[in-house]
């Protein structure tokens, strides 16, 4: 490929063979523009010369944090508060609705928004379980948020967003649960004390080990797994279900689908156990 850097066929084997062992995600050659705009700028702030140069250095012992750099380059964050929106609806009528009383009554609840990227994601969640269960932050209730790249879990962590990115929250929960504030002559929005408070940040590669023990009542997986080939779809799909309560569901993207034995469909790419209630 011609430009500011050699990029070669090779180069771009190389570089899919990595994400791929790294993190599941397939690069079609389609890809090869993309993945050259992204890297380019990694190789402007180590100072390389070649693409060829580049992987030989990360390659090496000295090389490990430009390994995970790169890979939070080639790594999609598209996110935004309330996307596809009536997967929030259905968490908060079929999901939190029906389990409030026992909540209230002691019972544990626990969400896992598990590709969470900058927190549009598990921030929406604690919003619609807020409007649900204004005392959510007094009981046994939490939300588990996970992503590959710290970089983006450490934004999260922070929840900080421009005024135009909480554009699509509800005016009344925005207002109730976030503070907007004046920040280097902008407006940002930060997430409450008690919005933060039910949520735990953690980086989780979704083809590594998964350390968590208990049950989830709710697994938000979207817009992740399209980037994977059948069989790790497959898999990924099936480790859910050990993972999902037999009364929890699993919301999914809008380009993704369900196909392994012990889902049925819950509604518009919502999926619970077979034989659940």
């Amino acid at each position: 490929m011609e430009g500011e850097f050699l990029f070669t066929e090779e180069d771009f084997k190389r570089i899919a063979s990595f994400l791929k062992e790294a993190s599941g995600i397939h690069l079609q050659e389609a890809k090869a523009t993309l993945v050259y705009s992204r890297l380019a700028k990694r190789l402007r702030k180590v100072g390389m010369r070649t693409f060829h140069e580049y992987l030989s250095f990360i390659a090496t012992p000295s090389g490990a944090e430009e390994r995970d750099a790169m890979l939070a380059a080639l790594t999609t964050n598209v996110t935004r508060f309330f996307r596809e929106p009536h997967h929030f609806d259905h968490l908060r009528d079929s999901v939190l609705a029906r389990l409030a009383a026992s909540v209230r009554g002691g019972a544990r609840l626990r969400l896992w928004s598990s590709a969470c990227s900058t927190g549009q994601e598990p921030y929406s969640m604690a919003l619609t379980l807020l409007s649900a269960i204004p005392e959510a932050t007094r009981l046994d209730v939490r939300i588990l948020a996970t992503d590959i790249d710290p970089v983006v879990v450490d934004t999260a962590r922070a929840g900080v967003y421009s005024e135009e990115a909480v554009s699509a929250i509800p005016a009344a929960l925005r207002d109730k649960w976030m503070s907007r504030e004046r920040e280097s002559g902008r407006t940002i929005w930060r997430a409450g004390a008690e919005m933060r408070s039910l949520i735990a940040f953690n980086t989780l590669n979704l083809i590594g080990e998964w350390p968590m023990r208990g049950k989830f009542d709710a697994i938000f997986c979207r817009n992740v797994v399209i980037y994977f080939e059948e069989h790790t779809q497959a898999r990924i799909w099936t480790r859910f279900r050990s993972f999902l309560h037999p009364h929890g569901r699993l919301y999914i993207g809008h380009s993704e689908r369900v196909d392994v034995p012990g889902y049925v469909s819950d509604g518009l790419t919502v999926y619970r156990l077979e034989g659940a209630p």
